[in-house]
């Protein structure tokens, strides 16, 4: 009989029973792999980025605590943004700002902490272009309360330190995965609203060398499922996002998007999925000496599959 086919033990459990998870010991997020092949990632459940070196196969905390870091990003100087998020703590231990390390002087620097003279809700996700340009997402998924804005939004930080605000209510809802196209031209923006007939999409901006953003419009839809999380692209343009889940958290989404990478066009044309079987898979990102690579946190696990096409990071635009 193949393990598949073997029914529950009815004398033993409930024929309707279910295995849930009863709690969690970890919650990874925004991977970004160095040139050197190492991959950092965030564990915001325990404060801390570890980093994982692919030859040896092993981990170790890089940096604890990470002031609750989630997505990270090497810029094109190679040196490693984190945005310093408010989530799973006490609300207070949380950075609520933007942090750039040098990793070879191991010197850090705030680039924003506040916006008009309030705290960020909490930093999620970061895209660097190639001439300074920063743009980073500000949502809030956790307590709402604790915001001094008023509003979830997009800032950009310019190559002159000046932060100014990019996107907002009510164009966007809830913004989480940012990324740019290869050519730098397209921001691509996760929207992803927590609540009952809330946003679900991926849009796509034109976006100019001069950081000015227009033209908005829908990539993807994926309402009424979990929508997407972290994203990343490939050389070709291709948009891989992370999305969906098995085990709904509430009435505002569904099972109707299994969880995986959804491989699309930049025009929305769905090219597949990397079924991922672990909830909740967050983000993704490129690494290797080839850059075909492709790793994906999810849930407490860092998983790496590889690909045909190799990826876009900009701190390694000539690979």
């Amino acid at each position: 009989m193949a393990s598949e086919s073997i029914p529950l033990p009815k004398e033993i459990v409930a024929s309707d029973a279910v295995l849930a998870p009863a709690t969690s010991i970890a919650f990874t997020e925004g991977p970004a792999a160095h040139a050197d092949g190492s991959v950092f990632f965030s564990d915001i459940m325990n404060n801390r980025i570890l980093r994982f070196d692919p030859s040896a196969k092993t981990f170790s905390v890089w940096r604890s605590p990470s002031h609750r870091a989630n997505g990270l990003l090497f810029d094109p100087q190679g040196r490693l943004l984190a945005c310093e998020g408010n989530e799973m703590g006490s609300g207070e231990d949380g950075g609520r700002r933007i942090t750039r390390t040098d990793l070879v002087t191991g010197e850090v620097d705030v680039l924003t902490d506040r916006f008009e003279g309030k705290r960020y809700n909490s930093p999620n996700d970061v895209a660097a272009c190639s001439n300074g340009f920063i743009f980073f997402t500000d949502p809030c998924y956790g307590d709402r309360a604790t915001m001094e804005l008023s509003h979830d939004s997009v800032y950009r930080i310019d190559p002159d330190s000046k932060v100014s605000l990019a996107l907002t209510q009510p164009e966007i809802q809830r913004p989480n995965g940012i990324a740019l196209s290869p050519d730098e031209k397209t921001l691509y923006l996760v929207d992803s609203s927590p609540v009952i007939g809330g946003n679900r999409r991926i849009w796509a901006f034109d976006l100019t060398c001069d950081g000015t953003i227009s033209g908005q419009r829908s990539v993807y839809d994926f309402a009424p499922g979990r929508g997407g999380d972290g994203m990343a692209v490939d050389q070709n343009g291709n948009l891989y996002v992370a999305a969906g889940i098995s085990r709904p958290r509430g009435p505002h989404e569904t099972a109707d998007v299994a969880p995986g990478i959804y491989v699309m066009t930049p025009q929305g044309k769905l090219l597949g999925r990397i079924p991922v079987a672990e909830d909740v898979l967050t983000n993704v990102t490129f690494g290797g000496n080839d850059l075909k690579t492709l790793y994906v946190t999810a849930g407490k696990t860092l998983l790496s599959v590889r690909v045909n096409v190799p990826g876009f990071v900009v701190h390694r635009r000539a690979s």
